[in-house]
């Protein structure tokens, strides 16, 4: 049985409470301390709302989740749009410096953060008077104001408000980089976002009958899809955080007898490099999703190997796109190795070359795409916004070409952007905090082929004269005020770096230096 089917167009808080109509009884959301039904979490999320407009929210107020994957994520998330207000889900790996420059960057008005996060009270210290903190915990804390808000939530009376927003209405920004200096938000509507999941929902074939073992965080893009996409059908989530012990991951998808999973490459490399898949039953699991960068043939070919009956789907996409671009079908997995697929339903993919012309195919050129799906813009950026916003084309920094089908292969990347397992990172970032170590003159970050990671940050220090600079000093730094993805793995001590002659660094001179 399906739930009726709605307006691609349909916001997503409004598609929720359609399957909550049609599957009351069925399993929502499995964490590591209970699991909820499509009622249970439906009243979970009214009791969000009642406190938020009881708050004060007004529609368009900003709310972040700074929250592991969990019923509370699901529950808040979509309390907030309930409510009228707009998400922003925030990296649970940061630090205080980063979540406080995205919460006044965003005008956050409440922070819903774990009471047991790590950087918990430095966040506090930092949060001016118009940001409310609210600690998420399952365990009563009344001597915690914090935890006492959390407390008065969950003992209030569930209450939805009536009104559904409008499509074109802001649902959720998203931060992509930038975080010290000038911090880049993703703005996307409630009908970017339910166009995206429709065209999901349509080439995965997702149904109420579906369920998926989830290790991605609901803070980044593709995480956040999983959750969104899994939830209009009626499936089921069940949320594993971590792939510490790969083997309990593959169990537990083999005893739950799952039907999907997603992952980015490292993922699966991490998978198959420490797994005998062979010796688990996985005869229930329908499909797989690979994003979050390009996935190495080889792998997918081991992937294909492991699993003959699964069907595995390469995918592409960007944030900007409210996570989905391209798709490669299954079928044609072998026939087309090494590419990313076609556009998406609904969504238009050209290549195109410097002066905007489409390229022929094996022609090189930057991927463009017009949809529902892309972006409004980078929230209180327009300059950004337009160098990417064109005529309502996104034009991605990605270079491609196409084959004579029409299937796209990815060349390479335009920015400067580290793509290291699910994470992408900015360099520039990474190199103002160890800029601010004494005795570093001058610093240029890049990322290096990983097999694993697809990349790893290097960063290429220059000292100052006469100064004694080690680097467990610059990584001690690091750890201090970085998340701990965006510590450089290597740090190469240099004379000088390579500059045009306006001294600008050539970043590409230090790439090719280190795949040599």
């Amino acid at each position: 049985m399906k739930s009726e089917p709605l307006s691609p167009q349909t916001p997503l808080i409004e598609r929720f409470r359609s399957v909550v109509e049609a599957y009351p009884d069925a399993p929502a959301v499995t964490d590591s301390t209970r699991q909820v039904s499509y009622r249970e979490l439906q009243q979970e999320v009214a009791r969000v709302a009642a406190y938020l407009t009881g708050q004060g929210l007004q529609p368009g107020d900003r709310v972040a989740l700074l929250l592991a994957n969990s019923v509370n994520y699901a529950a808040v998330f979509y309390g907030v749009w309930a409510a009228g207000g707009v998400t922003v889900a925030l990296n649970t790996q940061s630090k205080a410096r980063d979540i406080h420059n995205w919460v006044s960057h965003s005008g956050t008005r409440w922070l819903f953060m774990d009471a047991r996060h790590a950087e918990r009270n430095a966040v506090a210290e930092r949060l001016g008077d118009a940001t409310r903190l609210i600690a998420v915990s399952d365990q009563a804390q009344t001597e915690d104001p914090a935890a006492q808000r959390w407390q008065t939530l969950c003992s209030g009376a569930p209450s939805l408000p009536e009104t559904v927003p409008a499509p074109g209405d802001l649902a959720s920004i998203i931060y992509t980089s930038g975080t010290t200096g000038h911090p880049k938000g993703v703005t996307l509507s409630h009908g970017n976002l339910s166009a995206n999941v429709s065209s999901i929902l349509q080439y995965l074939e997702l149904t109420a009958q579906d369920s998926i073992l989830n290790v991605l965080p609901f803070y980044y893009s593709y995480g956040n899809s999983v959750l969104h996409t899994h939830l209009a059908a009626g499936g089921s989530l069940i949320l594993e955080n971590n792939l510490v012990y790969p083997h309990r991951v593959i169990e537990r998808m083999a005893n739950e007898r799952v039907s999907g999973f997603s992952g980015v490459p490292s993922t699966f490399a991490l998978l198959l490099g420490r797994v005998n898949l062979e010796d688990y039953d996985l005869s229930g699991l329908r499909y797989l999703t690979q994003a979050g960068g390009a996935m190495a043939p080889a792998l997918a070919d081991k992937l294909v190997a492991a699993l003959p009956h699964t069907r595995i789907f390469i995918m592409y996409g960007q944030t900007e796109a409210s996570a989905r671009l391209a798709y490669l079908p299954p079928e044609k997995l072998i026939e087309k190795r090494g590419s990313i697929g076609i556009a998406i339903p609904d969504t238009t993919i050209e290549v195109r070359n410097p002066e905007g012309q489409l390229t022929q195919p094996g022609e090189t050129g930057e991927i463009c795409a017009t949809g529902h799906n892309i972006m409004q813009g980078y929230w209180g950026d327009p300059e950004k916004t337009a160098e990417v916003l064109k005529q309502g084309w996104l034009h991605t920094g990605d270079l491609a070409h196409t084959d004579e089908d029409g299937y796209l292969y990815i060349d390479g990347r335009s920015s400067d952007m580290i793509k290291s397992g699910a994470n992408r990172i900015s360099p520039k970032e990474i190199e103002e905090v160890i800029q601010e170590v004494e005795g570093v003159m001058e610093v240029a970050v890049i990322g290096v082929p990983d097999e694993m990671l697809g990349e790893i940050i290097r960063a290429y220090v220059v000292p100052k004269p006469d100064t004694q600079l080690d680097r467990m000093t610059i990584q001690r730094h690091c750890k201090q005020n970085l998340a701990i993805y965006k510590i450089p793995k290597e740090i190469t001590f240099i004379d000088e770096l390579p500059k045009t002659a306006s001294g600008k660094i050539q970043r590409f001179v230090l790439q090719e230096k280190a795949t040599k």
